[in-house]
């Protein structure tokens, strides 16, 4: 399924898709939601909000008129099957990362993650995986279930493994995860404090990037469905990106938002401006 020409673009995302670096597409998924859903509207709504930004970012004194991205718009899931959606995410995926181009992933829930990460990896397979979260995300099942959200990093590390898996900003999680991190990622709680020595370590190795908004405290980024208080802020998020800027990124997404629980519209266009400020951060021009 090759990407075709979106009607309505995320602001400066309307290059062609030939000529593209970077191809942005929508996920809008939250079959496996465990408290409050949403997150499926994201995408759509974030592209239309997005017109509200400038495509010049004064943090890292780039432009999206300079760098060459294509919106595909989003994908189109069937409902009531979580297999099949998370079947066409790695086949888009898998497209573009043939076609050599980088994919940028809007959610939709974190499990849509999962087959992205797993598409990226086939054709890297020294990849590593920076995780921003309030979450762990490491249970091994949840219900009985072992594809959600809240296991998405572990699945990724059932394939990656040990020394692959940088996780920052968690502050929530049930205590076996926390101790199952100390010996199979690296975990730091709470912030990004070690960032820059895991941005030296990978060097260029191939890097997919995963941001969960809940990183961000509920103070400036109500909308999504699971809040977690003690959150970082705005700017240190904007140090992250800034930070992460020399590495090798074949791969990113952004996920989490859940628009309609913050009518003042503050979450959506917090969520946009990070979309605009993590492709710039990819962007090799």
């Amino acid at each position: 399924m090759k990407p075709s020409k979106n009607v309505q673009t995320f602001l400066g995302f309307d290059n062609e898709y030939e000529t593209s670096e970077i191809v942005v597409f929508g996920s809008p998924f939250d079959g496996t939601t465990s408290f409050r859903p949403g997150t499926r509207f994201a995408p759509a709504i974030m592209r239309n909000e997005s017109y509200g930004l400038e495509t010049y970012s004064p943090y890292l004194d780039k432009d999206l008129e300079d760098v060459a991205i294509f919106d595909a718009g989003d994908l189109d899931f069937p409902f009531g099957n979580p297999k099949k959606v998370l079947d066409m995410i790695h086949s888009f995926t898998k497209d573009i990362v043939e076609d050599g181009k980088i994919p940028v992933m809007i959610g939709g829930e974190h499990l849509v993650t999962l087959p992205a990460v797993e598409a990226v990896y086939e054709k890297y397979k020294d990849l590593y995986i920076l995780h921003f979260d309030a979450h762990t995300d490491l249970r091994e099942d949840y219900m009985g279930e072992k594809f959600s959200h809240a296991t998405v990093i572990k699945r990724i590390w059932d394939f990656l493994g040990d020394g692959k898996i940088y996780q920052f900003g968690i502050r929530s999680g049930e205590k076996k995860e926390f101790e199952w991190s100390k010996e199979h990622t690296k975990l730091t709680k709470f912030n990004c404090e070690g960032l820059q020595e895991a941005v030296k370590k990978i060097g260029q190795a191939p890097v997919y990037i995963t941001i969960d908004l809940d990183i961000l405290d509920p103070s400036i980024f109500p909308g999504t469905g699971t809040i977690e208080p003690g959150g970082i802020s705005f700017k240190e998020m904007m140090e992250v990106i800034k930070t992460i800027m020399p590495l090798n990124i074949v791969g990113a997404d952004v996920v989490e938002l859940s628009p309609h629980y913050d009518n003042s519209g503050v979450s959506t266009a917090v969520a946009c401006k990070i979309i605009r400020e993590l492709v710039l951060a990819i962007s090799k021009k």
